[in-house]
């Protein structure tokens, strides 16, 4: 599939920008073939629902579908034709963390809870809804790269620089349990059903299946040919083969029957491995690091890559990407499945939703060419992390 370099750009902080008398935006249209299209929104204040009056400087744009946090955006030139959704986030909580300290991952639960770290090393409880912190985790040493709930949401688990995994609870904020094992940086977990098994993966070069109430490890998955940066676990359907278990399942070991861990790696590899059976399924070589990976249906996974590329694999013919395409941005950092396509996010500030045709629709705008290195959901809510400091909250209603 040809990369679909075409592609609408608006200011980072147009819905503030233009509620200003005599407020201005800039937008631009990049195509594959240069040069790019620029102009601007002119704002004429609001109307009597708290709406913008918006009037694009040139013909070739138009504005439309405007709502207090959205707007589809549109260009017809001669450089090709395009329409994109932007939508602007429904608040910016600033003060959880350092301000310009890096929040490099982040989880929300449907309860009202957000767990996120940062560069400085912290690791922090908050209120979804006003951004308050509730606790502080400290244990740690050194940066947290993983942050991730429970499906009980009121347990959380992290790992990072320290080689540690830690278990807390999000009522005391007590570290409950500390699992070592491997010999370097956590890059990234996952949890098995509702938490009494977890997977590590690491700078080591290994993912780990872990017992987390006895902090044992019950089995390695090596030979994966050097660091491994993300890991996630999923149920592809029946007719995917996920191999024959070897030795004997130890009864600490529950719900790694008929799943798959897929590994995405620095070699350029996405590998997939039956859970229970320990067996490579597959190993997909792509174009360079793969920096994240993801279960989107039963029979669809997308990773990203540091060259920005997405790869579509279908489980049941991994012997090449079904679909394999670059937008013209940054590393993609970070994929979130959303109704049978995905949300992305990229080295250059980007966060947008492809859809279940892989298409992008959306933009969620707010960054300014800060990288967003992770995105979680609550249900009603998109949230994002970001090189600025910043967690932006988008609401569900103005996307979908």
């Amino acid at each position: 599939m040809a990369a679909p370099m075409e592609r609408l750009i608006m200011q980072s902080d147009w819905d503030q920008a233009l509620r200003e008398r005599n407020g201005k935006a800039w937008i631009s249209h990049k195509s594959s073939v240069p040069p790019s299209d620029y102009s601007e929104l002119h704002g004429h204040g609001l109307s009597s629902d708290g709406l913008l009056y918006i009037t694009p400087k040139d013909e070739a744009f138009s504005v439309t579908n405007i709502t207090k946090k959205s707007l589809m955006l549109s260009f017809n030139g001669e450089q090709g034709s395009i329409s994109r959704k932007f939508v602007a986030p429904t608040i910016t909580f600033s003060t959880i963390h350092t301000q310009k300290k890096q929040v490099v991952c982040l989880d929300t639960t449907p309860g009202g809870l957000g767990v996120s770290s940062d560069s400085e090393g912290k690791l922090k409880l908050w209120q979804t809804n006003t951004g308050e912190v509730r606790r502080n985790l400290e244990g740690h040493v050194g940066d947290v790269y993983t942050c991730q709930f429970f499906p009980s949401g009121i347990v959380v688990l992290s790992a990072g620089a320290d080689m540690m995994v830690k278990i807390w609870s999000a009522e005391t904020g007590e570290c409950a349990a500390t699992i070592t094992g491997h010999k370097a940086a956590v890059l990234d977990s996952d949890i098995i059903d509702r938490g009494r098994n977890i997977v590590t993966c690491s700078r080591d070069g290994t993912a780990k299946l872990w017992d987390v109430g006895q902090q044992t490890c019950l089995g390695t998955f090596e030979e994966i040919g050097g660091d491994v940066n993300a890991c996630s676990i999923g149920i592809p359907e029946n007719s995917v083969d996920l191999g024959t278990a070897i030795i004997s399942r130890n009864e600490r070991e529950i719900g790694t029957e008929s799943k798959m861990l897929l590994l995405g790696c620095e070699n350029g590899t996405i590998q997939g491995f039956g859970l229970e059976t320990r067996k490579k399924v597959f190993s997909l070589q792509c174009d360079s690091a793969v920096n994240t990976c993801s279960f989107i249906t039963e029979i669809n996974s997308v990773c990203g890559t540091q060259e920005g590329f997405f790869y579509l694999v279908d489980l049941r013919n991994t012997r090449e990407p079904l679909i394999k395409w670059k937008e013209s941005r940054g590393p993609v950092l970070s994929v979130l499945p959303h109704k049978g396509g995905f949300f992305a996010s990229t080295g250059d500030g980007s966060c947008f939703h492809i859809t279940e045709r892989w298409t992008t629709t959306t933009e969620l705008t707010g960054s300014d060419c800060d990288p967003i290195y992770s995105i979680s959901t609550d249900g009603e809510n998109i949230f994002t992390s970001c090189r600025d400091g910043g967690i932006r909250r988008y609401s569900l209603s103005y996307i979908t």
